[in-house]
């Protein structure tokens, strides 16, 4: 069984995992590109999932080449996104259900996103999110973003647990690899981008949804 105890802490990314951000954020990628007459396939933008804003750029620039206006391209996706996200976003199906679940278990819990936080901590309150977390780590308040396990060591030591005594939520292989690089148990639950060849062979579980997560935690002792 992969989860042989219950965990101490409990670790969730934000983007795709609880919040149905993801959609939206693929929509203003292609609806920015089209405005801007940049000819970017929607797959293009679905591999930026997970990514930290820091290195998008690089990737955009790698695949649309040189002479793609990537700072307006940035600029018109972000300023979509912002006017999309003012009002509360929909939970990811099951959220409830596992929060309620380590609450009357006592299993603090925590965020760790590769948002800023200016965005991350808007987008949790008006959900209704904030409050149910213990903190919250950002993409802006670490020096080596996910794949780099940093943000969940972080987490691990705000809480003074040791790493494997964690378990991680995520929907992105990014955020998989930075759990699984950092010690912690990690459950998967895709959104838009299915697993990779990488994140299958970690061998963890990839359930579809976060109900199916507090199912398997109920089942460690």
């Amino acid at each position: 069984m992969y989860l042989t105890s219950k965990p101490l802490a409990a670790l969730f990314d934000m983007d795709g995992l609880m919040l149905d951000t993801e959609s939206i954020g693929i929509e203003c990628w292609m609806e920015a590109a089209t405005a801007l007459s940049v000819d970017m396939p929607r797959a293009l933008a679905i591999g930026m999932i997970g990514m930290h804003y820091s290195k998008t750029d690089a990737y955009l620039l790698e695949h649309l080449g040189s002479t793609a206006p990537i700072d307006e391209l940035r600029a018109a996706c972000h300023k979509l996104y912002m006017e999309r996200t003012q009002e509360p976003i929909a939970h990811r199906p099951g959220l409830n259900d596992i929060l309620s679940w380590l609450e009357e278990n006592n299993i603090p819990k925590a965020v760790c996103t590769s948002t800023r936080r200016s965005i991350a901590e808007h987008h949790l309150r008006a959900a209704g999110l904030w409050s149910r977390f213990h903190f919250a780590i950002c993409g802006d308040e670490v020096t080596h973003p996910k794949p780099a396990p940093e943000i969940y060591q972080k987490a691990a030591a705000a809480f003074n647990f040791p790493t494997e005594s964690c378990v991680v939520l995520e929907d992105s292989d990014f955020g998989v690899q930075a759990a699984h690089q950092a010690g912690c148990k990690v459950i998967m639950i895709p959104d838009l981008r299915p697993p990779s060849r990488h994140s299958l062979a970690l061998n963890i579980p990839i359930l579809s949804s976060l109900s199916e997560a507090r199912d398997l935690l109920t089942q460690a002792r």
